[in-house]
Formats: C-alpha cells, sequence, structure tokens
C-alpha cells in the first residue's frame, strides 16, 4: 500500500505546535503521560455512566450500557480509514520537528487519530446518559487531541477526522443498539441482573 504524507495538508501548523512543544520542556512529561494514560479515564467515564444510570429509568440505563458498543465500533471505523490511507505518522514525515511521543511503527498510520476518536465517542456516547457527563467527557476529549498534537503523534487534521468519525458514528449507533435492547435491558433489571442494574425495587 502506497503511504500518504499527511504534511501537505497542515504540517505548518503541526510544526508550530512542536515548536511551543520544544520550548515548553516543563510541560512534555505530564502532556505524554495524559495522551497516552488518559484512555483509562476515559474508561472510568463509561463506568461512571454505569453506576449514575442505576436509578434512572430503563431508557437511560440502555445508554450506558450500549455506550462502549459505539465507542468500539467508531474505533474499528476510525482502524479501517486509517489503513486504508495510509497516512505516515509526523515524525517520518517532517523532518527536524521535535516529537516528544517514541515514532512508531511505520504501519502504524496517523489519520484518524484512534486516541482522539475513542476520547470524543466516549464523550458523544455520554450525551445520550447524562449530558453534564458528556460535556466533562467532551472538554478532556478535546485536550485528549490537542495533546496528540503537542506531542507530535498526529496532525491537526488527524484528531479533526477523529472527532468527526466519532460525531457520525456513535450517534447512528448507540440510538439503534438502545431501541433493538431496551426491552432486553428492562427485563434485566427486573430479573436476575437487578442489583448491577438498578437500584430500584423489584416489581
Amino acid at each position: 500500500m502506497s503511504t500518504y504524507d499527511g504534511a501537505r495538508i497542515d504540517g505548518s501548523l503541526f510544526r508550530d505546535v512542536t515548536q511551543f512543544a520544544r520550548h515548553t520542556h516543563w510541560l512534555n512529561a505530564a502532556a505524554e503521560a495524559w495522551t497516552t494514560y488518559s484512555i483509562g479515564l476515559f474508561v472510568i467515564l463509561l463506568l461512571v455512566g454505569w453506576w449514575i444510570s442505576r436509578p434512572h429509568g430503563d431508557r437511560q440505563m440502555t445508554a450506558a450500557l450500549v455506550a462502549p458498543i459505539g465507542v468500539a465500533v467508531a474505533f474499528l471505523v476510525t482502524e479501517v480509514i486509517k489503513n486504508q490511507i495510509g497516512e505516515l505518522r509526523p515524525c517520518r514525515s517532517v523532518p527536524h520537528a521535535f516529537i516528544v511521543e517514541t515514532c512508531p511503527a511505520p504501519t502504524d498510520y496517523a489519520m484518524p487519530s484512534g486516541h482522539t476518536t475513542f476520547a470524543a465517542a466516549v464523550a458523544v456516547a455520554l450525551f445520550f446518559v447524562n449530558r453534564r457527563l458528556g460535556v466533562i467527557a467532551a472538554l478532556l476529549a478535546i485536550l485528549e487531541a490537542i495533546s496528540r498534537v503537542y506531542v507530535g503523534a498526529h496532525y491537526p487534521h488527524d484528531v479533526i477526522a477523529a472527532m468527526v468519525v466519532a460525531v457520525v458514528v456513535v450517534p447512528i449507533t448507540s440510538p439503534l443498539l438502545s431501541r433493538l435492547l431496551q426491552r432486553v435491558v428492562g427485563r434485566a433489571r427486573r430479573g436476575s441482573l437487578h442489583g448491577l442494574l438498578s437500584t430500584r425495587g423489584v416489581g
């Protein structure tokens, strides 16, 4: 597969961001830690979505349960697109750029950003569960997107494309699954899984 050089799109903006990273060494370690390990925080937010849905109706609980599936579908779409486009990582296309994160393998392509897709998809999915939680996740997803460019892992258009994937895929996947599974979830809440899915009395 031929590889695509994304530097022609916004390579100059990428250089500006990484030049900023060069002059903020005090922030490099924190940014690298955040961009790598924040995925765990988004998983926790999904669990919070399930937990706070327990006292509420079947619709909200179903949305909380299908949220991880919507995220997984968005991430899968990103991986398919990424391998079809085959865009080289900036560390391989932009000479002399300051790169914080270790350059991945040549076949680990850049567009869309997988980390950003995951984060943004969690945010979108949580909007169907609890808007306040969705807003918190959205702000953190923006921070994740910025950090992916700051550490030199992606071009700006990579993270924008990732957000587009999340915004398109999750609002299709999550509501569809919710409609299909709401009755099943409702029965489970009043049956053997009551303790996990509800705080209401049975019956």
